[in-house]
């Protein structure tokens, strides 16, 4: 099995900063691509970075603010989020799209629990 474990965040004001991490762990064999995604309330899953063989791309609402980073060796993820707005506010999921040591065919997405993020006054 594969476990996506996501951590850093919470409560931050208007203009503040936090910096989510993700750690994927289990029978992986080849990591294909990792990123981030969001849920707000009443709005659909969107994708908010994700980063594939050096290659970053952003949603348009957080370029320029957010940055992905993505260390190969340990399996993780960050994404740095600077001047954090209201419409911020969302679930944000870690995202891998990986081969296990068990089906190496092919890649599956594999998902974390989800860690919420409220940017408030």
């Amino acid at each position: 099995q594969v476990q996506l474990v996501e951590s850093g965040g919470g409560l931050v004001q208007p203009g503040g900063s936090l910096r989510l991490s993700c750690a994927a762990s289990g029978s992986i064999f080849s990591i294909n691509a990792m990123g981030w995604y969001r849920q707000a309330p009443g709005k659909e899953r969107e994708l908010v970075a994700s980063i594939s063989g050096g290659i970053t791309n952003y949603a348009d609402s957080v370029r320029g603010r957010f940055t992905i980073s993505r260390d190969n060796a340990k399996n993780t993820v960050d994404l740095q989020m600077n001047n954090l707005k209201p419409e911020d506010t969302a679930v944000y999921y870690c995202n891998a799209n990986l081969k296990t040591y068990w089906n190496t065919r092919r890649f599956y997405d594999y998902w974390g629990q989800g860690t919420q993020v409220t940017v408030s006054s």
